[in-house]
Order: structure tokens, then C-alpha cells, then sequence
């Protein structure tokens, strides 16, 4: 027995401390989507950086400054700051002075707005990195703000109980003219070669924040800067921008084991979000940008999606969703297996507009009120029913500004099954009927399948009753919200 009980010891720690190996196979054997992950349903990230100085043109703004034509960037850099040849855009770090920075406030104001992991876009395109780096001569600690915002914000973000986030766009930003500098402009990369302006430049630093790099060296310093976010921040999830098949895949390898083996060894469930097919299946999360699945989907997803109707980043006359609008499309997200990744924009001196944070207020309270019916569910047989019509989102499924009314529904349920959540997306009118077909067919209904229905945040009962071939939901005379009520019905 002795020998028995120290072989199966033996075994079960041999495969505790089993290493993931630089190749999908094995890599595809860790969770893509851990627990936690499923039952959070929301996180808010944001777009910081050098393009906030300018705040105009977006995060795109040094992609059109180097394009030696007459586009509105440059006429409007040119006006403002001088020709690109004698402001370059790393001419804006000493702007970016973020002296209103507070991580505490940041972190609370996610945590308030019902988000359960945040963090910061860590490096956008343009190669200035928000962290304290050593292999990163361009980052926050050193120039800029000069403070490690990855850091702060970590230590915050944990503290208040959230899992912490970071964000990579950095595989667009090496040149990828191939040393033909007559190639000016790739759209594979965030900046264009002009031999006029910095971006030519061979110096060792400089040419690491213009990307003009070798192959090689560019695909090693990709690297070596995840290492070091994963070694100084231990983020719980990294999320990845398009562009990331760009990078061979022998380096994504190297990448994806070095997280997971780190994390084992810290015991921490992570997990990773990519788009397209920059990774293969059970490597990460599938993420569509600025939409979501038409359908009810079997595998979680993910989508980004930004407060601001115009731009990433902070703009000037930067216009934003109404808080009901955000909500319902979420609900949608939700109803369909879909996690939502929320973006805001700060302005350069590090300061979180209030029209932004009336929007995340508002959201906040919708989301504590309705807490049971949101966070640790799971999505249903269906996803719901409604007329509301969803344009086509610019990078697959449909867009997340759909106008959705209280004839639309979608439904979530608790994971143990015995309740369900109806959502109406929008203020139902007392004493109308609500009509759902496909319940009355269903056999998660038998006539005495339905404990209770109360609406949510009044704990008002409503009369149901089971027609021919619908099943008919009355509304009661309670008040309903106004960005979405919803109706818990508890089962037998």
C-alpha cells in the first residue's frame, strides 16, 4: 500500500510540474479560458500614449505623419509643431507629462463601472513602451511621464480584487520595406521609411522606436519586451492586436510557452486574446474588434470596443456612446458567449475626461443592480428574440452600435441552471405582454417547470402563462430601468 500511495504521489507531482512545450500541441493543452475569465464578463482597458499629445488623427497619427503626401495629418502637424522633419513624433514624449495620473482613481473607476480585469494598452504600435523597461529604451519610467504606469496601475488594479490586463500592438511596428527605402509606405507597419526624418535613422535607440530593425533583431526585441512585462507585472491576460502572424511562428511559440510555464509556476490561470487567425484554436480567446458574433457561439470570445464613436485615443470634440447603448450591446455579447473588452481614452496629462466618467457611472450602477444576472452566468440554449437590425462590423460579425429597443430580448442562466435571466433591452411597457415563442416548445418548461418571475432590483412578481405556442410573460406595474430590465424566473 505504501509503495502504491508513494507511486501515485509521485506521478501526480511529476505531472503537476510537466513543462509546456514550444510547440501547439502541447501548448493547446492549458485552458484557453479559465473560470474566472467565463464569469467576468467585462473589462476596461485604455489608449494612452504619445498619439494623445497631439489628440487628433488617432493612434494612427504617426502612420500618416511619415507618408510624405498632402494628408491631414502633416498640414495640421506642420501648422502646429513644424515639418516632420524637425518635429518628429518621438518630439511629443516630453508632452505626454501625465501629471494627473492616479492609478487608485484609475482602478476604481474600472472597478466601479462593474469591470472584473483592467489594464493598460502596455505598447501600441508606435514602439513607446508604458512600463519601466530595460530593454525598451523608450518607455514611461525613463522619458514622458516618467513614472512606470504598467507598475502603478498593477499594484491598484490586484488590490481592488480585479485580474490584471495588458495590451500588445507592437508586432505592426518594425519597417517592412526590406531595405528598399524607395518603398516608403507599408501598411504592414505603423511607420514609414523618409530619409528626411528619424524614421531613417540607424542609431541604436532610435531605430528600436521607428522599427527600422532587421528581421531578426525586430522579432527578438518583440520578444524580449512580453518576457519582461511577464517577469516584472505577472499579467493574467494578454491581449494582442492584428498583425501578431506577422511575427514567425517559432517566436509566437517562444512567447505563449514562457507565459504559460510562468504562470504554472505561479499557479495562475491565464489566458491570451488574439485576432483572425493569428494563433491557432485552444491557444487563446478569439477576439472581434468593435462587434460580436451574430449567433449563439460554443467557444467563449472576445470583443474590444471603445467608449468614443470616433477614435481609440483621446481626440479633441471626442463624441461618446450613451451608457445605454454600451449596456445593451454587452447584453447581446453576453447572450451569445462573449466576454467585452471596454476602452477610454485619457487625455495627455493623464486626466480621465468627466463625460466619460458619467458614462462609466452609469453603467457601474446598472451592472451592480443587476449583478446576479451578469457576472458567473453562462448563455442559454438560445440567445434571445427582437426585431432590432445589426449592420455588418467592420472586422467580422456584427457592429457593436446596434439600436436595440424593449422588443428585443436575450437571456443568460445561472451556472447551476436553475435560474433564468430575460433581458429587455430597453423599459417594457407595464401591462404589455411579452411574447416568446420558442420558451412554449421548449422542454425546460413543462406547466409546472417555473418556480417564480420577479423583476430584478423591485423583486416584483410577474404573471406568465403558457398560450398554444407561446410563452407569454405580463408585465407588472413596478418600475422598470431604463437601460434594461430584467426578469429573474426561477425554475423547479
Amino acid at each position: 500500500m505504501l509503495i502504491s500511495f508513494f507511486s501515485c504521489q509521485q506521478k501526480r507531482e511529476s505531472t503537476i510540474a510537466k513543462k509546456y512545450e514550444a510547440n501547439w500541441a502541447s501548448l493547446a493543452q492549458h485552458k484557453a479560458d479559465p473560470e474566472w475569465f467565463k464569469d467576468a464578463k467585462l473589462g476596461i482597458y485604455f489608449h494612452w500614449g504619445l498619439y494623445s499629445v497631439p489628440a487628433r488623427g488617432g493612434a494612427w497619427y504617426p502612420f500618416f505623419l511619415y507618408q510624405d503626401n498632402n494628408n491631414g495629418v502633416i498640414r495640421s502637424h506642420t501648422k502646429r509643431y513644424g515639418k516632420p522633419s524637425e518635429f518628429n513624433y518621438h518630439d511629443f514624449i516630453p508632452m505626454l507629462t501625465g501629471e494627473h495620473f492616479d492609478a487608485d482613481d484609475w482602478a476604481q473607476l474600472f472597478k466601479d463601472a462593474g469591470a472584473k480585469f483592467a489594464g493598460p494598452c502596455a505598447q501600441h504600435h508606435d514602439g513607446f513602451a508604458m512600463w519601466n523597461s530595460k530593454v525598451n529604451p523608450w518607455n514611461a519610467a525613463d522619458k514622458g511621464p516618467k513614472t512606470d504606469i504598467t507598475g502603478e496601475l498593477e499594484k491598484s488594479i490586484k488590490k481592488r480584487g480585479m485580474k490584471f490586463f495588458t495590451s500588445f500592438h507592437h508586432a505592426r511596428l518594425r519597417q517592412r520595406h526590406e531595405g528598399d527605402s524607395s518603398k516608403w509606405v507599408n501598411y504592414n507597419s505603423h511607420f514609414a521609411y523618409h530619409p528626411q526624418c528619424a524614421t531613417s535613422s540607424t542609431h541604436p535607440d532610435t531605430a528600436k522606436f521607428y522599427g527600422n530593425l532587421s528581421e531578426e533583431a525586430f522579432d527578438q526585441y518583440w520578444f524580449d519586451q512580453l518576457k519582461e512585462v511577464i517577469d516584472q507585472y505577472s499579467p493574467d491576460m494578454m491581449w494582442f492586436d492584428s498583425w501578431l502572424n506577422l511575427i514567425p511562428e517559432q517566436y509566437r511559440q517562444k512567447y505563449v510557452v514562457y507565459y504559460l510555464n510562468e504562470a504554472k509556476k505561479k499557479n495562475q490561470q491565464v489566458t491570451i486574446a488574439y485576432k483572425q487567425n493569428d494563433l491557432p484554436k485552444g491557444i487563446g480567446v478569439l477576439d472581434i474588434e468593435q462587434g460580436g458574433k451574430k449567433d449563439l457561439s460554443e467557444s467563449l470570445w472576445l470583443t474590444d470596443v471603445t467608449l468614443s464613436t470616433t477614435t481609440w485615443c483621446y481626440t479633441e470634440g471626442q463624441k461618446y456612446k450613451p451608457a445605454d447603448m454600451v449596456v445593451r450591446n454587452m447584453i447581446d455579447v453576453w447572450s451569445k458567449n462573449g466576454i467585452v473588452l471596454l476602452n477610454v481614452s485619457p487625455m495627455a496629462n493623464g486626466i480621465i475626461n468627466q463625460e466619460q466618467r458619467d458614462i462609466l457611472k452609469e453603467i457601474g450602477r446598472w451592472m451592480k443592480k443587476h449583478e446576479e444576472a451578469v457576472y458567473e452566468t453562462r448563455p442559454f440554449d438560445f440567445y434571445g428574440f427582437g426585431n432590432a437590425k445589426a449592420k455588418d462590423g467592420h472586422f467580422g460579425g456584427q457592429s457593436a452600435t446596434v439600436e436595440y429597443t424593449a422588443k428585443d430580448g436575450r437571456f443568460s442562466q445561472s451556472k447551476d441552471g436553475k435560474t433564468l435571466y430575460l433581458f429587455m433591452l430597453g423599459k417594457p411597457e407595464v401591462g404589455s405582454e411579452i411574447e416568446i415563442r420558442y420558451l412554449a416548445k421548449h422542454d425546460f418548461f413543462p406547466a409546472d417547470g417555473i418556480k417564480k418571475i420577479t423583476v430584478m432590483g423591485s423583486g416584483t412578481e410577474a404573471k406568465w402563462r403558457m398560450a398554444i405556442r407561446n410563452f407569454m410573460l405580463e408585465v407588472p406595474d413596478c418600475e422598470m430601468d431604463n437601460i434594461a430590465t430584467v426578469f429573474k424566473i426561477e425554475l423547479n
